[in-house]
């Protein structure tokens, strides 16, 4: 017994357990998983934080209804492609649905989502520029 709640609380005390984190979704992947986590988060109404650094599809928590982004955080934005790494105008169109007005226009206009290359934006900048919430302390 003492020895599973030792596990346990390693578990939780490492980050191994991120609930309500973008921690574990850092680098992001296929939009298809990501999708139901921000449904959960929706329907729930529970926080969900991202922090730490924030890749492609981990920007699709940018969606949640209850979202804060830590100032510390990075985010990197990219255009959507396919398997085989084409640009994907449609996938691109998903991710950019999203994301608040202020922000999409801004990645649009600057061009961030029309290559595979990404382009950072600072939480602090998501938080003063973009009017995303400051996640609470």
């Amino acid at each position: 017994m003492k020895r599973s709640l030792a596990a346990l609380l390693l578990l939780f005390s490492t980050g191994a357990w991120a609930a309500g984190s973008s921690t574990p979704w850092a680098m992001g992947g296929n939009y298809a998983r990501f999708d139901p986590v921000v449904a959960q988060y929706n329907a729930s109404g529970e926080l969900f934080r991202i922090q730490g650094h924030c890749q492609s599809s981990c920007t699709l928590f940018l969606a949640i209804r209850n979202v804060c982004v830590e100032p510390s955080a990075t985010l990197l934005f990219h255009s959507a492609h396919d398997r085989q790494r084409n640009v994907s105008p449609a996938l691109t169109q998903h991710m950019l649905a999203a994301y608040n007005a202020p922000l999409r226009e801004y990645v649009t206009a600057n061009h961030f989502m029309d290559t595979l290359a990404f382009h950072a934006i600072s939480g602090r900048d998501m938080i003063r520029k973009f009017g995303y919430r400051a996640c609470p302390h």
